[in-house]
């Protein structure tokens, strides 16, 4: 099922629809501000499988996750001075931020070094369901068989329609992946670059 909603003011009677799904263990088909990606409740275990089995990934593969905003992600992750200014200042944005996590994070969203990749896009239609949600969600890409990225909500619903709960329409999107930024220690290293500037750390 597609559901439409607008990506510049985001209807709140359509939102709450999409947090009902995601509450009761729902997998959604959602636009970022970098791709079309797929995601839930990053407390629902059992969703969480049903997004390793989409992606046929095995369950030690972190997955990152939105945040709503930098109060959110301090939660979640240990946040250095350094880190903190870089966030605010790169913030909502084209980024996923890898970070030591807090014992508020299930085993399935962090690495081996207790690290999490957090994000918290520029796109309002992911993070009104954060806000309502009052947690945050699953964000990861999955790729077309050709192995690129989906932009478009009808492809999502299409490839995936049987395995998801919901597909949000919000506008085709330019797809890209985030850039990937590890502030986790002293000195930031850049892991990926991607559509967010990564010149501030090289």
């Amino acid at each position: 099922m597609i559901i439409t909603i607008n990506p510049q003011n985001p209807q709140v009677r359509l939102i709450r629809k999409v947090v009902e799904v995601l509450k009761a263990g729902g997998v959604i088909g959602y636009p970022t501000d970098t791709i079309y990606g797929v995601g839930c409740d990053l407390f629902n275990q059992e969703a969480i499988r049903k997004i390793h089995r989409l992606k046929k990934l095995d369950g030690k593969k972190p997955l990152s996750f939105i945040c709503s905003d930098l109060k959110d992600i301090s939660r979640y992750a240990y946040v250095s001075n350094y880190a903190y200014k870089m966030m605010k200042r790169l913030l909502p944005g084209a980024y996923t931020f890898i970070l030591k996590a807090t014992k508020l994070v299930p085993k399935v969203a962090m690495t081996k070094q207790r690290t999490v990749g957090i994000r918290i896009p520029d796109n309002k239609i992911c993070l009104a369901i954060v806000k309502e949600l009052g947690n945050p969600i699953i964000s990861t890409s999955v790729y077309k068989p050709d192995e690129g990225l989906y932009n478009d909500p009808a492809e999502i619903e299409e490839r995936f329609g049987k395995q998801l709960d919901l597909v949000i329409d919000g506008g085709v999107i330019v797809a890209a992946h985030s850039s990937m930024i590890d502030l986790a220690d002293e000195s930031p290293k850049v892991i990926r670059k991607g559509k967010g500037d990564v010149g501030l750390f090289e």
